[in-house]
């Protein structure tokens, strides 16, 4: 018995690790019981990450190790490792993309947990591993390592059909009324934007993936798919499989950080905003709904909590924010005491005249209180959530 990891078989020339790793393990000898396929997420961030940055593990068990690991060899050079190198530009990121170098691992006994964390949460290097058994391949073995050292605890599932050969250029088909009514399912979640009513359980690119869908329960996340692909609108599928994921974990995020706003730039074109806090730099994008409306209303000297991802180039990208403390944010005329009319000024240096009775003030201005668009916590909409965002709504993982 032992750990199998499997990372970094795609790009976005086509390709996706779990159909590399369903090929494998339709293919493995007679004696050898497959348990539970996992799909585990891992820092967002990565320099080498291909597409979804996704990777597979699996525990296998066996009566002749040895056989198994010949199996595996074979299986490398014939299967896997011509995959190397695959490379496509992206139209829809502007990160640059990375060559895909495949790896696999064999442990007998499942890795340290620590590993998991550290390739979820940070930037791992190879180095930075255990050894394994036996590996093979390149830098996917950091996230094959991973994927095997995941302990499971917080976790979804995700149910994936892939595409006939013959269809893997041609534009998907899933039916949309089946694909809105496993929206409201119990358990059933990201399926579909609830601003535009459009799918995100299919991917845009050459994969191929035909649909995922993703739930809390195994037992949901196979119902929803089976829903779907019964339907005469949804294409056919050359198979399916539900695996256990870290998706909707919030695995990915630490501590809630507490800081004091400084300044807020507000970029006029693609309304990203840059909020300057005493916890460093934080950004919200334009696509993120409440968590951009509430950056950009912030001002000096506001009191909020942000969690986030340290990016790159140092700055954090915000995921979730609230306010917890706000300054007045506009100065306007008194009202007038008699009329409870807002006066207005006579001129410059000339004070304020009620324009109703007549009643004149020295010039003067009033802090008027302003409240935030949001007094809780917000998160960006489904759609533009990373795979491992817990969703505000499911409260604080355990």
């Amino acid at each position: 018995m032992g750990w199998l990891g499997l990372d970094d078989t795609d790009s976005l020339a086509g390709g996706c690790t779990t159909k590399s790793m369903e090929d494998l393990l339709q293919n493995l000898p007679d004696d050898v019981r497959v348990g539970t396929v996992r799909l585990v997420r891992l820092w967002p961030f990565a320099s080498g990450r291909t597409r979804g940055n996704a990777a597979l593990s699996v525990e296998l068990l066996c009566d002749d190790e040895e056989a198994l690991l010949s199996h595996l060899d074979r299986w490398w050079a014939e299967e896997l490792s011509y995959l190397k190198g695959l490379i496509s530009p992206s139209h829809h990121s502007d990160r640059p993309q990375v060559p895909s170098d495949p790896g696999m691992v064999w442990f007998d006994s499942q890795p340290d947990p620590m590993h998991y964390w550290s390739a979820v949460q940070h930037h791992v290097e190879a180095i930075d591993l255990p050894q394994a058994t036996k590996s093979w391949g390149g830098a996917g073995i950091i996230g094959a390592t991973a994927a095997a050292a995941w302990p499971g605890v917080n976790s979804t599932w995700e149910s994936i059909a892939w595409r006939q050969t013959s269809n893997t250029d041609a534009p998907r088909s899933v039916c949309t009324k089946s694909l809105a009514e496993i929206d409201n399912w119990p358990g059933t979640f990201m399926s579909r934007d609830p601003r535009s009513g459009t799918s995100l359980i299919a991917p845009r690119g050459h994969s191929p993936v035909l649909c995922g869908v993703r739930a809390t329960t195994e037992e949901q996340a196979e119902q929803a798919l089976t829903h779907l692909l019964s339907s005469p609108n949804t294409e056919p599928s050359a198979g399916h499989r539900t695996f256990k994921t870290n998706q909707a974990s919030g695995d990915h995020l630490q501590a809630v950080v507490r800081a004091m706003v400084e300044d807020v730039v507000v970029d006029a074109q693609r309304k990203h905003a840059k909020v300057e806090t005493t916890q460093g730099i934080w950004i919200s994008f334009g696509e993120g709904g409440p968590v951009n409306q509430l950056a950009r209303w912030l001002k000096k000297g506001d009191i909020v909590e942000l969690n986030g991802l340290e990016s790159e180039d140092g700055t954090f990208h915000m995921e979730q924010l609230r306010v917890v403390s706000w300054n007045a944010r506009t100065q306007l005329r008194p009202l007038c005491s008699n009329c409870n009319v807002r006066m207005k000024s006579m001129g410059r240096n000339q004070g304020v005249r009620c324009p109703t009775c007549k009643q004149r003030l020295d010039d003067s201005w009033v802090d008027v209180p302003s409240e935030p668009p949001f007094k809780d916590w917000v998160e960006p909409p489904a759609s533009a959530r990373r795979h491992l965002a817990r969703p505000l709504a499911w409260g604080p993982k355990k």
